[in-house]
């Protein structure tokens, strides 16, 4: 594997009791870009993604991470080398302040998570650190305020500030628009393009004018197995793609541009 990809996949395949969720991928995600893997519903995305954190295991197929197979490996040791999904390991403490939120996930790198006798006062020198990260997502001026009375898209900048502070090689993000107004897409649209400046991501995403606008490269998943892959601009030309975007999600690709 050579240094220009940070995560390879090879032949990797999920089965469940017969049926065919993930079908021989082969992926390989550049180090220091944003990839984005995309498809209809039921194309396998999710299971993908479950497949190189480990929380399923693959039936058959390799995952190699940094040069090193990692296929066999726990989720926590995977998480440990820096292979960090987020919306998994960062749902936010609702009743928790926004700076708490990230102190706990900054805890958890440090490894102290479970050193409740430990005076709170001891994790008020991991404060820099915190503020500093809720600089990075703009949420700094909301420090103060009880996660839970954060706006949708706010908090999912909080749970971007949350997996930052485990400090990954490679963010995972899962359908991080969903469900969100056009000024919340665009946040976070823009959110993304800044974290992945220092750091590589890769992404399911549904919304086509955020792949379009902010993905280097871009898988394209139907039934479990590539269709498609390359640059946004070539893929959406593609005659299988668009076929397999029939109906409403055919407009979204044409629309994106």
């Amino acid at each position: 594997m050579s240094n220009e990809f940070i995560l390879e996949t090879r032949g990797l395949t999920k089965e469940f009791k017969g049926f065919v969720a993930v079908s021989k991928v082969d992926l390989k995600v550049k180090r220091g870009s944003i990839h984005a893997l995309i498809g209809p519903n039921g194309a396998g995305k999710t299971t993908c993604f479950n497949l190189l954190t480990k929380f399923l295991i693959p039936t058959s197929g390799q995952i190699l991470f940094d040069g090193t197979d990692i296929t066999p490996e726990k989720p926590a040791v995977i998480a440990r080398r820096g292979v960090i999904r987020s919306f998994q390991i960062s749902a936010v403490f609702p009743h928790l302040s926004v700076l708490e939120n990230v102190r706990v996930a900054l805890q958890r790198k440090l490894g102290t998570s479970f050193h409740f006798w430990k005076s709170e006062r001891s994790l008020h020198t991991l404060d820099a650190h915190a503020i500093e990260l809720l600089r990075q997502v703009d949420l700094e001026g909301y420090a103060d305020l009880p996660a839970v009375e954060l706006s949708y898209g706010r908090k999912r900048a909080l749970e971007i500030a949350t997996t930052l502070a485990m400090d990954p090689k490679l963010m995972l993000l899962d359908e991080p628009t969903q469900g969100m107004g056009l000024e919340d897409v665009d946040r976070i649209r823009q959110l993304i393009k800044k974290v992945a400046a220092s750091r590589t991501v890769l992404m399911v995403e549904h919304n086509m004018s955020v792949v379009a606008s902010i993905a280097d490269t871009i898988t394209v998943l139907q039934r479990g197995a590539t269709l498609a892959e390359g640059p946004y601009a070539e893929v959406s030309k593609n005659p299988l793609v668009i076929e397999a975007y029939m109906g409403s999600a055919n407009t979204e690709l044409k629309g994106a541009h």
